[in-house]
């Protein structure tokens, strides 16, 4: 069976090219039939803290993707240790009784081994290690036996790395702590990882890997590395450099729908063989494979002005418009609360859905789309907005007395009676409709882009709509 990891490290909240990476191999996972595995690598414990795994944890539950089982590093530390001692009774490890003094070089740069510790006898090893002596516990990189490491990525083919070129990595530091190549394998061999996804950047330590997976005598997962995000000036995207735009949370915080930005980020490095764009869940999950991921790297296009990328939005507005309006209003709701609508009701949120749902490219739009309809007062707006074209101050007033006189008087407030009522009254005053309906909409919602006027009236109801018809003649 197929099993896939992710296994972020909490020093940081949730990057945006980890949330992709989480998502590739949960696509990975659900195409195959298979399981994945959430593993919080932490046992880099001078950089960890309480609150980046809070935000991973945070980050990865807004996916709502979810994953089949979880794991703690810091848990299987005695795991690691085992791995790493096995590897050493195989005579495939050394100590290294020399961490901090000078390294033999390579011709390319960078060190190999300490002189003497490789050829140290176990004797002479035990004796030191027994007597107290700090050491650090190396891999043999096997460079007499073995000329290079072959490995077969499922995106960028077939790689090679010299051994000769390949330094006698550590796999316990002094301190007894697993290194980061230890407590990886050792983990993956262990929860019987079949498949590594991961981002490009870690396709140097497939070398490594590849040692220790063979060293413990385990299947080498396959590999799948995935192309770099980059901001739009050829950088790579750095949470130092570019700050929230690439924290996951910030999307979410925006406005974007988990599955309009699953469906995103899913494009980046990735595509299917009929490029389309939107896709459910479902559609991704069919869709998914290796192949389709690119080796070239993926841009995330932003400004200063604007932090999001304009496909994103596009998705996300795409989305939001598929939604079922109940489903809408549900997620609208803790947007409503943020921009301190304290009067909204769930009741009142779904009859304005209808009207404002085409609008919207964020959830977080509701509180500049439809803010007219929960606030006592409207935003302070242009008095010259009032007068329609070709009409001037007094045909804009003529307007919204009339239509003061009839909105006060017709028997119910419902579209049809509206409708009849306000067509009606421009017809005695012999305008077009638009010259009717202008006044009366700049009046009662502060702009003259707003939802259908009707539906709105009859929303906003009678109270409110003769309360605001008031004010605007107040101002011509």
């Amino acid at each position: 069976m197929t099993r896939v990891r992710f296994a972020p490290s909490p020093t940081g909240y949730l990057h945006i090219g980890g949330a992709r990476t989480f998502i590739f191999n949960w696509l990975y996972a659900r195409h195959q039939g298979g399981v994945m595995v959430l593993r919080i690598d932490d046992t880099d414990v001078e950089r960890n803290t309480q609150t980046s795994l809070d935000s991973i944890y945070e980050g990865l539950r807004w996916l709502e993707l979810g994953w089949d089982e979880l794991y703690r590093q810091s848990d299987r530390l005695d795991l690691h240790r085992q791995a790493a001692w096995a590897i050493f009774e195989k005579g495939l490890a050394y100590r290294d009784f020399m961490p901090s003094s000078p390294a033999i070089e390579n011709p390319s740069g960078g060190w190999l081994f300490h002189p003497g510790m490789r050829e140290l006898s176990r004797e002479e090893s035990d004796r030191r290690a027994n007597a107290g002596e700090p050491f650090v516990l190396r891999f043999r990189v096997p460079r007499e036996s073995r000329a290079e490491i072959v490995v077969s990525d499922r995106v960028y083919g077939t790689v090679t790395k010299a051994t000769a070129d390949l330094e006698d990595f550590a796999l316990l530091r002094s301190t007894g702590m697993p290194t980061y190549h230890m407590a990886s394998c050792a983990d993956d061999a262990d929860l019987r990882i079949t498949d590594i996804l991961r981002g490009q950047e870690h396709l140097a330590n497939t070398f490594k890997h590849v040692l220790i997976f063979e060293a413990l005598n385990v299947p080498v997962p396959n590999t799948a590395h995935l192309p770099l995000l980059m901001a739009p000036d050829g950088a790579k995207l750095s949470k130092r450099i570019h700050g929230p735009v690439v924290s996951v949370t910030t999307y979410r915080d925006a406005g974007f729908l988990p599955h309009a930005f699953v469906n995103f980020l899913s494009l980046l490095g990735w595509s299917p063989k009929n490029d389309r764009e939107k896709m459910s869940r479902e559609e991704l999950v069919e869709l998914f494979s290796l192949e389709g991921i690119n080796r070239s790297n993926a841009t995330i296009n932003f400004t200063d002005e604007d932090p999001f990328d304009p496909k994103a939005v596009w998705l996300n507005a795409e989305h939001l418009r598929a939604l079922d309006l109940d489903e809408l209003a549900r997620r609208l709701m803790p947007y409503v609360q943020q921009a301190g609508f304290t009067n909204a009701t769930p009741e009142k949120l779904r009859a304005i859905v209808p009207l404002i749902h085409e609008r919207i490219r964020l959830l977080r739009d509701i509180g500049s789309v439809a803010d007219f309809f929960f606030s006592a007062e409207l935003r302070p707006y242009d008095p010259a907005e009032l007068i329609p074209q070709k009409g001037d101050a007094a045909m804009a007033a003529r307007v919204l007395r009339k239509a003061k006189e009839v909105l006060a008087a017709v028997p119910g407030f419902d579209h049809g009676t509206l409708d009849s009522a306000l067509r009606a009254a421009a017809d005695e005053l012999k305008l077009k409709a638009g010259q009717m309906f202008q006044p009366i909409r700049v009046a009662v919602c502060g702009r003259k882009n707003a939802p259908p006027l009707f539906e709105t009236l009859e929303v906003l109801g009678r109270d409110t709509v003769l309360t605001r018809l008031d004010l605007a003649l107040g101002l011509i």
